[in-house]
């Protein structure tokens, strides 16, 4: 018998009985040939996407969401609570018996306010490297949108409606006025008015004595609502280190190249947002197939792979890159990269394949055909030209890559309106069925290319 019949043998066996436990659990068999949530289409399924669609479960993906974007919280590169993230992540993969290692990489100083209102949850936001590091309590005077201090405003905390370019002037103003700190309250921009405005670091043009931090829209709003007394403490934290979180199961069919399939996404999120659509669910969507593929038959190893510091410019995922030698890049086959794939905004009815270049690759080709196969016809767009996310690490370096989002309108630029706000919450930002559609097109796609030679 050639090595080649015998491989094919060994490979349809181990097929078999990895695929002959989906009908040891109860009810499989009718969820791998229903309808698919919101599908267009009856499924059309191979046995290998019967066994992938028969496991996933958002919500069973929704148990480690709400320990990631409801009890950490914001996951601020470095600081303490990304490091929970990742102890939290590494522990869930190990206990499904991944080869797990923390890899660490040194990331930028961070200035962060905390902040507690009266009757209100606690609140996060950036603070100015240029101000002073420093505690504050005291009510709030609204100033609106203003460069001008009129008034008296001694001892008290300083209210501004952000003016771009001019945020310098408003610290000044408010300093010289004897104020105690001044809250800046970012304003929506003018290319995308419909998004709510994020938390942003206030950078001025010289030192200013008093704390100055720059507020997220949505905490303007909740103070101009009657939350006028607050208090607050700036941290500067120093010699911080970030953490790609990557595991590893290896292929249960003979892989002499040693080749990989990486599904991957970003665990952090910006300060003030408990970041559950961005990127809390790509992340536990990972967490989700890590479970799902652990037994199936593979002619590839499956990677896992959680990158650190993507909001600060895809930092853990091109430190990974940077790492592989030339023989570590050939053995990658596709990164299916998830950024954003649950939003619950009613608009982002499109589920976007997305590539650096807009050119096919085999991640996007791969999530294409799983669509077709799963009913989702013309419901899925792409591949279409973008970067933004850490696929753009891989196809710096010759891998096929691609990132798969749910997003809204013509442009995948059109995201959610409290995208990198603190609404960005499972409450108001979540859909189970988009999540579930997700979970179905990456884990048959992912588990597709797996199992070629």
């Amino acid at each position: 018998m050639s090595e080649v019949k015998r491989r094919d043998l060994l490979a349809g066996a181990a097929a078999f009985a990895g695929f002959a436990t989906v009908g040891l659990l109860p009810g499989t068999a009718a969820a791998a040939t229903r309808q698919r949530p919101g599908a267009a289409l009856p499924p059309s399924l191979s046995t290998a996407d019967k066994a992938v669609v028969a496991r996933v479960d958002a919500r069973r993906a929704l148990r480690h969401l709400k320990v990631l974007s409801d009890e950490i919280g914001w996951r601020i590169a470095g600081t303490e609570s990304e490091h929970r993230a990742a102890r939290y992540i590494a522990g869930q993969l190990r206990d499904l018996g991944y080869k797990v290692e923390l890899q660490p990489f040194p990331v930028a100083d961070k200035y962060l306010a905390d902040i507690r209102a009266k009757g209100e949850e606690p609140w996060q936001c950036s603070a100015s490297p240029q101000a002073a590091v420093a505690a504050a309590e005291g009510e709030v005077v609204d100033l609106g949108p203003v460069t001008a201090v009129t008034g008296d405003v001694a001892g008290k905390l300083v209210l501004f409606s952000r003016v771009a370019g001019k945020e310098t002037d408003q610290a000044k103003a408010a300093a010289a006025a004897g104020a105690k700190a001044v809250l800046i309250a970012n304003v929506r921009s003018t290319s995308f008015p419909e998004r709510k405005a994020a938390s942003f670091t206030p950078l001025l043009g010289e030192t200013i004595a008093i704390p100055v931090l720059g507020l997220a829209e949505y905490h303007g709003e909740r103070i101009r609502a009657g939350a006028r007394r607050l208090s607050f403490k700036v941290t500067h934290h120093t010699g911080l280190t970030s953490y790609n979180v990557l595991a590893e199961r290896k292929a249960t069919l003979p892989n002499p190249e040693g080749k990989a399939v990486i599904i991957s996404a970003h665990y952090d999120s910006v300060p003030g947002s408990p970041g559950a659509n961005d990127d809390g669910s790509g992340t536990v969507l990972c967490l989700e197939l890590a479970r799902v593929l652990k037994r199936l038959p593979t002619q590839q190893a499956i990677r896992i792979c959680l990158w650190g510091s993507e909001e600060y410019g895809l930092i853990g995922a091109r430190h990974y890159v940077r790492q592989l030698d030339e023989a570590g890049v050939r053995r990658i086959t596709g990164c299916f990269q998830n950024d954003m794939v649950a939003t619950s905004h009613p608009p982002a009815g499109t589920y976007w394949l997305l590539s650096v270049d807009g050119a096919d690759n085999t991640t996007t080709a791969a999530v294409g055909a799983a669509a077709e196969r799963l009913g989702y016809v013309g419901q899925t767009k792409g591949p279409v030209a973008r970067g933004s996310s850490d696929h753009e690490a891989f196809f710096e370096r010759g891998i096929a890559a691609g990132n798969f989002s749910w997003r809204g309108g013509e442009a995948p630029s059109q995201l959610e309106p409290i995208y990198h706000t603190p609404e960005d919450t499972i409450a108001k930002n979540i859909s189970l069925q988009r999540l579930q559609v997700s979970l179905e097109l990456i884990g048959c796609a992912a588990y597709d290319v797996a199992r070629r030679k």
